[in-house]
């Protein structure tokens, strides 16, 4: 079973949450966690895994043979990417656009694109001390697209028929993040009670009706003003809301701290599970 941990933006909770469920289903089955929050993954922060296979990320971009180029601008049409632009007589690339998909080059007719490697971050993998198997990406800085990175994260990991994939997506609505939902069997998503935290998950619940996958929502923060705002909102659109984590001091300095929200609120295991069973029902 695949399931995603999404928020429309950041700041909702939704490493906290994605931290306290891998923990508390660690221990009745094979939990593999994947942070696909490449540009700034903070999952190891709660779950402390040791990271002990790294690998490089790389992409492979175009690099145009000039000897044999006669600058028909092929390449140029088939890139939906803009990566690549003619200039006068002479194709130029824009590596920080290319995505690696390999269009241009399947495309020249006078066979005048090579591709070449370009590192666009690394991949990580171990084990957190709950037995948790730990996947990450890391974007390197320079790098604008976490979207190949997190593809190539997901490829990355082994085959599993028998465990729960537990991906912590990046915030927002971005490309991004409809990469990491692909393939989820169900998305658990995350929200504030605040007017912002509404407007951003209208926008992701549009994403995952057009991606038919199903979905349901935790309230974080509760017993601030606005909380009922998400409960009208969550009545009309038919989402069930899953969980509600209360707005207290007690979880903040906790997580400050580094703890998850199960070592704060041990009573909390009781719910995650009820929850987790709802979750199998709509996936079945």
């Amino acid at each position: 079973m695949r399931i995603a941990i999404a928020s429309g933006k950041g700041g909702t909770g939704k490493t906290t949450v994605a931290a306290a469920l891998a923990v508390g289903l660690a221990h009745s089955c094979k939990l593999r966690y994947i942070d696909c929050d490449v540009e700034e993954p903070n999952g190891h922060l709660f779950l402390k895994p040791d990271l002990t296979v790294k690998a490089d990320a790389a992409i492979q971009i175009p690099k145009i043979q000039t000897e044999k180029c006669t600058a028909c601008g092929k390449c140029v049409e088939v890139c939906q990417y803009h990566a690549l632009a003619k200039i006068g007589e002479q194709i130029l690339v824009f590596p920080q656009l290319c995505h690696g998909c390999g269009s241009c080059t399947w495309n020249c007719p006078e066979g005048a694109i090579l591709e070449v490697p370009n590192n666009i971050g690394i991949l990580e993998q171990g084990f957190a001390p709950e037995g948790i198997q730990f996947f990450r990406g890391m974007l390197t800085v320079s790098e604008p697209m976490p979207t190949p990175l997190i593809r190539q994260l997901k490829k990355w990991l082994p085959r599993s028929a028998d465990s729960i994939d537990l991906f912590d997506s990046p915030p927002g609505a971005s490309c991004s993040v409809v990469e990491t939902l692909r393939g989820a069997d169900f998305v658990i998503l995350v929200t504030e009670p605040t007017p912002f935290g509404l407007h951003d998950l209208r926008q992701i619940v549009s994403i995952l009706r057009e991606m038919k996958i199903p979905a349901g929502v935790i309230i974080n923060r509760v017993g601030k003003e606005g909380s009922t705002l998400i409960e009208k909102y969550c009545e009309e659109e038919g989402l069930k809301i899953l969980y509600r984590i209360p707005f207290e001091r007690k979880i903040a300095e906790g997580i400050a701290r580094g703890q998850h929200l199960l070592q704060i609120h041990p009573e909390f295991l009781d719910d995650l599970e009820t929850m987790m069973d709802h979750i199998k029902k709509e996936c079945d």
